[in-house]
């Protein structure tokens, strides 16, 4: 399982094998659309291309790429296309998100094969490309030339490329402007995303314009009627996927019958987006200055690693190998029950606070007994690693019902950063502190990074992006200087989510890591050499910016590795990677518990690799 792109959404990752055959084992699409027939609602079916399908997989033969596999599946997909047709769509979405990548010869050469084919399926049936997430950049020609009625850009991410599909644009097809934005949770500029269905419509005329979200709405709630305890001020700046469906449909409105139509919307509109410029409350001058003072200073340790690494020898007196776990413990049905009490009122806040003491010091005096070196508390005080820290922020906002699919069942409610982000008290020194008083062990202090809350909430649209993550990088560095002045001489920060925050392009790459990176060490930089800073990684894979994760300059970092089969390692056979690593040596989403005899193969080939001095035990995960 792994990111579907930039996203929060999780995918099963396809697994090939040379010569495998494929089949159609599912009529799902089909009688779904069927079910929608009978309905009375005659819908596009959307499916995921054949190109994409395969480059989001993965080949079990190093050196093969599964598009050799494009021969055997397009007959699959032709045979879904034509009974779609016999069914009566007239209309098929291919998705085909991998051409805002780059891409080399050889998959250019087979999204042509493959559109060749699939347009032959059947006279009447009008195959629309989607492509979303990005600028198609050199992509924009293949697509512009394949024998489709349809192309879908994303114009939210990319608006550039809409003066250049229209230049180039042939006779034959349509455009689909994605103008709504459909990974955010913010209102649409009606008069911009206007000028552009015009500028269109000028070219190709509204026959041949569609008006549309950049990309699917699953990545945002459902419905703002929904948030009842919402105010009004920050429900006239929000749009979820309902409201965002009434912009495409008032948009479509504007076009066909005039701006006049839609005049008192328009109006409507333009208040909102000035009254959101003005409001006092995204603004707070105290953070701006502070922003201002040090983004552009680099943010360094007092000392190089290998001083840091002998004063923290001295301190903590760990073992070869020392031992740890990456943080949270299962958050047990008891757990849930006390939480879901205390939110109800059921359960006072001391009656709370004891539930989780006593839960700390079970986790404690469990990771004693079995001989663990540096311990955890558990954070059986947080329902989530982004939710705990936001909602002791300034500039968030959590919604009642703003659920968004994550993987299958599973959804998660991301917070709103409306504002700018600041910290007014203490956030986990309290019980971090408590936890360390019961032990003579060092106990980790556990924060989430600023990169990884940016990427898992609905981030604010006035601003660029790193702006709002150097405002988490303060909060975080005021937190990881209070857990030291408390005592805590081993903090770590977590960043899943650097590597899934990467542009789609890597002639970007740069740019996106040199402020990810910076926001890091601002985070993690304001403390003495003695105190360890430890980050974790996981979900993704690090190989291509192993680099950049040892610019981070963490003292210690865990990250995922049994997952991928410890693929990872390969990478330490050609970089040296200058600070303390642990390589996830147990996948703890498997139920599939590994022998000792395992566990000792699994270090015995880490040590193979990295010396034993460098080399820290740890599961992938918390």
């Amino acid at each position: 399982m792994t990111k579907w792109f930039d996203t929060n959404y999780h995918y099963i990752v396809p697994e090939f094998e040379q010569g495998m055959q494929f089949r159609f084992a599912s009529s799902k699409v089909v009688d779904e659309f069927k079910e929608a027939q009978e309905l009375g609602i005659h819908t596009r079916p959307v499916l995921l291309g054949p190109v994409s399908f395969l480059l989001l997989g993965k080949s079990h033969h190093s050196g093969v790429s599964p598009l050799t596999l494009l021969p055997q599946l397009l007959p699959v997909y032709i045979e879904v296309l034509r009974e779609l047709a016999v069914a009566g769509a007239e209309w098929i979405q291919l998705d085909e998100p991998c051409l805002a990548l780059d891409l080399d010869q050889a998959a250019q050469q087979a999204t042509q094969e493959a559109y060749n084919q699939l347009s032959t399926v059947s006279p009447r049936l009008r195959l629309l490309l989607a492509t979303y997430f990005g600028n198609l950049g050199e992509n924009l020609s293949l697509a512009l030339q394949l024998p489709l009625t349809g192309l879908h850009l994303d114009l939210v991410r990319a608006p550039e490329q809409l003066e250049q599909a229209l230049a180039r644009v042939p006779s034959t097809l349509s455009l689909s402007l994605g103008v709504i934005d459909g990974r955010n949770v913010w209102r649409t500029n009606l008069e911009q995303a206007l000028a552009m269905i015009d500028q269109a419509v000028q070219v190709l005329g509204t026959e041949r314009v569609l008006v549309a979200p950049s990309c699917s709405l699953l990545h945002v709630p459902l419905d703002l009627q929904q948030e009842v305890q919402l105010d009004d001020e920050l429900r006239s700046w929000l749009a979820f996927a309902q409201q965002k469906l009434d912009e495409v449909v008032l948009l479509t409105q504007g076009s066909n019958t005039g701006q006049e139509a839609i005049a008192s919307a328009l109006e409507a509109n333009r208040q909102a987006f000035a009254r959101r410029r003005g409001s006092s409350r995204i603004h707070n001058e105290d953070v701006t200055h502070r922003v201002q003072a040090i983004v552009d200073v680099p943010a360094i340790r007092q000392s190089p690693y290998v001083e840091r690494r002998q004063r923290q020898q001295e301190r903590f007196h760990l073992p070869l190998l020392p031992t740890t776990t990456i943080g949270s413990f299962p958050q047990t049905a008891e757990v849930r029950a006390a939480r879901a009490a205390h939110k109800s009122g059921k359960l006072s806040q001391d009656d709370y606070h004891t539930f989780l003491r006593k839960e700390i010091e079970r986790a404690i005096r469990f990771q004693e007994e079995i001989g663990v070196d540096v311990l955890v508390h558990g954070e059986f005080e947080r329902s989530d690693m982004v939710e705990y820290f936001g909602e002791q922020l300034d500039g968030f906002f959590f919604t009642q019902h703003g659920w968004v699919q994550s993987y299958g069942s599973r959804c998660v409610r991301p917070p709103i950063i409306y504002g700018d982000v600041a910290r007014q008290q203490p956030m986990t020194v309290a019980w971090s502190s408590y936890a360390q008083s019961l032990t003579e062990q060092p106990v980790k202090g556990m924060l989430t990074g600023p990169v990884t809350i940016l990427q898992w909430s609905f981030v604010r649209d006035d601003q660029p992006r790193e702006q709002t993550c150097y405002q988490l990088a303060l909060a975080m560095r005021d937190e990881v200087q209070d857990l030291e002045a408390a005592g805590i001489g081993i903090i770590q920060i977590d960043e899943p989510a650097l590597r899934e925050g990467l542009p789609l392009r890597h002639a970007e790459w740069s740019s996106y890591l040199t402020w990810a990176i910076n926001c890091f060490r601002l985070a993690s930089s304001g403390v003495r050499d003695e105190t360890q800073i430890h980050t974790h990684m996981c979900y993704s894979e690090f190989n291509d910016i192993i680099e950049e994760i040892g610019r981070m300059d963490a003292d210690v970092l865990s990250i995922e590795a049994s997952r991928s089969q410890l693929e990872l390692l390969d990478t330490f056979v050609t970089y040296h990677y200058p600070n303390e690593i642990g390589p996830g040596i147990y996948d703890i989403h498997s139920p599939r518990i590994p022998s000792a005899a395992e566990f000792e193969a699994i270090l015995r080939n880490i040590l193979r690799v990295l010396p034993p001095e460098q080399v820290w035990v740890n599961p992938d995960c918390g």
